[in-house]
């Protein structure tokens, strides 16, 4: 088990006030809070070295050539992914997913073919493969979800037949905090010819993740929902996939040659999609946060969640005041509404008593008609979330009243 006390104090955001009372961050599913060890890991490329990669033949940007090259190895550990020439350096998981669409979808989808993804899922998830669609005559269909939000083995399974060329599904719903079963489908959509793309962007600072083991095709993930720096992602695709795509933008250190008469010789994968400065700071500050995630453990950090999630949810359970969509995740998302008060405003009065959980529709519109609700709150622990922080919270919500929520605006 992790030791949470000790691990709050490498946070300098946790010794701030919000609204006069002692911060509880509660919004980890956002973006999670950076710990003094990546802070001085991003001050450190700017006090200390400041160069680019791949660009200098001097000692500095030798350092950041081996800090950027050894962090694309460490990720590729991270996820234990064969070959780190399958770690490609993105802005974002929303930038890593637009570029499998786009990179991977507009060369190979043809007319009547089908991707098929859910409601559940984030909007950089099925808006890339929307557009993909409507340039190429595809169809995107969606994986019906069980009674509880789930998307289920079986689910899947009734949806695949020879069109469908891709799958797109998170593996952590980011909304109902749902684990899909992702070997399980690979396997399956890979019977059919199907490539399945991963959203891991809440699965892996969460969980223990084996990219080989679970086969998928593609999976993306942000740094700063695993205490990273914002800005800096990755794509993991297996290595005959990325060197069969095509980059999204073309410029500097992404070609290998080129001439006057439109010849274009690209460097192979990652590099061909790395065009440009890459956020280097971020890569620094991605290296620290791996290093801080894996010496406390994923397994870990999952159980404490849990812990925290289970505890919340005994609680929640004996309030008459609060509806909560998914007492059964299997993280530590908590999403539920504040009964007849509208969600914003109930977010409204949980940061009038310094907690910041976030309200609205969690960028998966999709997913709102199945709850029969126009928004929720969601709150979402991290390592850093402490018992005192919950306790905090179930307080708040026994006094959310719709009297109490609408006096914070008078």
């Amino acid at each position: 088990m992790l030791d949470n006390a000790n691990i709050r104090k490498d946070f300098p955001m946790l010794q701030k006030t919000m609204q006069s009372h002692p911060l509880v961050y509660l919004d980890s599913g956002a973006t999670t809070l950076k710990p003094r060890q990546v802070i001085d890991a991003v001050v450190n490329y700017y006090e200390n070295y400041g160069a680019n990669a791949h660009r200098g033949d001097y000692d500095l940007s030798y350092f950041v050539d081996q800090e950027y090259e050894q962090t694309r190895k460490d990720v590729a550990a991270f996820l234990h992914a064969a070959d780190a020439r399958e770690i490609v350096y993105t802005s974002g998981a929303s930038s890593a997913l637009n570029l499998v669409a786009y990179g991977y979808g507009r060369k190979f989808l043809q007319r009547g073919d089908i991707i098929l993804t859910s409601v559940a899922e984030h909007a950089s998830c099925v808006l890339p493969w929307m557009r993909v669609a409507q340039e190429c005559g595809a169809v995107v269909q969606y994986v019906p979800l069980d009674a509880q939000g789930r998307i289920t083995l079986e689910a899947v399974a009734s949806m695949m037949n020879e069109r469908v060329r891709v799958v797109a599904l998170a593996h952590i719903s980011n909304v109902l905090g749902y684990l899909a079963p992702m070997r399980e489908i690979c396997e399956l959509a890979h019977r059919y010819g199907a490539v399945v793309v991963v959203d891991g962007a809440q699965s892996v600072p969460h969980i223990p993740l084996d990219v080989v083991a679970m086969d998928c095709d593609f999976l993306a993930f942000s740094a700063h929902k695993m205490c990273g720096p914002t800005g800096i992602g990755i794509l993991y695709g297996k290595l005959e996939l990325l060197d069969a795509m095509d980059p999204l933008y073309l410029g500097g250190d992404s070609n290998a040659r080129f001439d006057m008469c439109g010849n274009i010789q690209l460097k192979n994968a990652p590099y061909k999609f790395e065009s440009g400065t890459q956020p280097i700071e971020g890569i620094f500050g991605l290296h620290a946060a791996l290093q801080y995630i894996q010496s406390i453990g994923r397994k870990n950090i999952h159980a404490w969640e849990m812990e925290l999630h289970d505890y919340a949810i005994r609680e929640l359970r004996r309030l008459n005041n609060i509806e909560v969509y998914n007492p059964d995740a299997d993280t530590g998302i908590i999403t539920f509404n504040v009964k007849n008060v509208f969600a914003q405003d109930a977010a409204t009065f949980f940061n009038a008593n310094g907690i910041a959980v976030r309200s609205g529709q969690h960028c998966a519109k999709l997913l709102n008609n199945m709850l029969d609700t126009s928004a929720t709150i969601r709150a979402s622990f991290y390592l850093y979330t402490s018992y005192a922080d919950v306790d905090r919270f179930l307080d708040v919500c026994r006094r959310a009243t719709m009297e109490a929520c609408l006096d914070v605006f008078f």
